[in-house]
């Protein structure tokens, strides 16, 4: 025989046996397809084949968890604008609460026309343009909220701990998500990055972890002309964001140690994340502390759980949300759509998980828990205070210049969790005064 014909013949059987290893590891593809064939010709009423394979992709991947999903190819430039801190939409971020099963708000993005409309966090959404949410998914929730600039939605929602919800009508609007805040704006409008009733202590908010977020904080970093002895990063309400932002910010303060590790199926690692050598941006020696609510998660988790176990941020206000999965975005059909599919799990450089699953207790290890006599629990009217009066704050000051002998400085917020961080920082800088930063 032809040594030509031979290598053919090996080929052939190779490729045969790899098609039919694939086969038996997917003997259902076969069954799957034999049934949307039967629908598509034997159903009443005529269904087309790209509702039915993503009919198929939404029920197999969504019972997997309630952070995994399939983009549809509508929905994938959405996506990707999300990441890209700017989409269509009111502006909010949203999770279905465990507890409750329902729509609930994370967290409203500063000057959207959520936030103008007074949505807050801990906001249960009941109705979407007339539809409940009830066992509605986050992904048709998502997508019955964002749409064209202009358009109007009506959200039917009820604010934490009361009784009465009532309906708002919005109008969708592009919505450039602005991450990095302050305490306090200029007169041009432009965030102050220092506390106004203490203007050694800085303050930052991070409200989402997104593309441009580390550009902003380096920014925010440099206190423009201030001196600062002591930082405070506000991560409440922080609803997370890309792993690669949580894992830069922690840079800006650590040249080294591990800063977050992910752990896949059977708790193998599968990756970890050092800190980078060389300089910090922020003085080492600058005391910091970190705000946390129950209803920061995510990235936001990463973030305060990384710098509590290496000392670096002390954890002040409440228990974060518990959400230490990684998802991945891998694409189909040629990056037409996507599969939104957890893999893995975040852990803390102190070796403890993140997630909380939902079997978890309070006893258990997940999330991140205040430091040791910092832990700060809000009442419902309490909450609600806090965010009403630091909306009066974060309000764009007039243009126009302030009248002869300057203004009146804002009366300081009523914040509890905050007033308790600035007791600590002043009782750290009264022991041992730290170096004061100036850009």
């Amino acid at each position: 025989m032809p040594l030509r014909n031979l290598i053919i013949i090996i080929l052939s059987s190779i490729v045969s046996l790899a098609c039919y290893t694939k086969a038996q590891r997917n003997r259902y593809a076969s069954t799957i397809t034999e049934a949307m064939h039967i629908i598509s010709s034997e159903f009443v009423d005529e269904v087309e084949p790209r509702k039915l394979f993503e009919d198929a992709m939404d029920g197999m991947v969504e019972s997997l968890d309630q952070y995994s999903t399939y983009i549809h190819s509508d929905d994938f430039n959405q996506f990707q604008a999300t990441l890209d801190q700017k989409f269509g939409g009111i502006g909010i971020i949203v999770e279905v609460n465990q507890e409750t099963k329902r729509l609930t708000v994370m967290s409203p993005l500063v000057g959207t026309p959520a936030y103008k409309a007074g949505m807050r966090a801990g906001d249960e959404i009941l109705e979407i343009n007339g539809q409940t949410t009830e066992e509605i998914s986050l992904k048709e929730a998502v997508n019955l909220m964002r749409g064209l600039p202009g358009t109007p939605i009506s959200i039917k929602i009820q604010h934490l701990g009361e009784d009465q919800p009532f309906e708002l009508t919005l109008k969708r609007d592009i919505i450039p998500i602005e991450s990095v805040l302050g305490d306090t704006r200029h007169d041009d409008g432009s965030w102050r990055f220092v506390l106004e009733s203490h203007p050694q202590i800085a303050y930052v908010r991070i409200t989402t972890f997104g593309e441009q977020t580390v550009v902003e904080l380096k920014h925010a970093f440099a206190f423009d002309d201030e001196e600062v002895a002591a930082l405070i990063i506000d991560l409440r309400s922080n609803a997370g964001g890309l792993l690669t932002a949580a894992v830069e910010t922690c840079d800006l303060f650590l040249d080294s140690g591990d800063i977050v590790s992910t752990r896949g199926r059977n708790g193998v690692e599968r990756q970890s994340y050092p800190a980078a050598a060389g300089p910090t941006i922020v003085d080492p020696h600058i005391p910091t502390v970190i705000l946390t609510n129950k209803y920061s998660a995510s990235a936001s988790e990463i973030v305060a759980a990384c710098l509590q176990d290496h000392q670096r941020a002390v954890i002040v206000g409440q228990r974060s949300w518990g959400k230490g999965t990684v998802q991945n975005i891998i694409p189909l059909e040629n990056g037409k759509s996507a599969l939104k599919l957890t893999t893995a799990t975040y852990w803390r450089p102190s070796g403890q998980n993140i997630h909380r699953k939902e079997t978890a207790t309070e006893d258990d290890a997940w999330g991140v828990r205040p430091n040791d006599g910092f832990e700060v629990i809000l009442s419902k009217e309490d909450f609600d205070r806090v965010i009403r009066e630091r909306r009066q704050r974060d309000v764009v000051r007039s243009n126009e210049p302030p009248p002869a002998g300057g203004g009146e400085k804002a009366k300081p917020p009523f914040d509890p969790q905050l007033d308790r961080a600035i007791e600590h920082l002043l009782e750290q800088l009264k022991a041992a005064p730290a170096p004061r930063a100036k850009a």
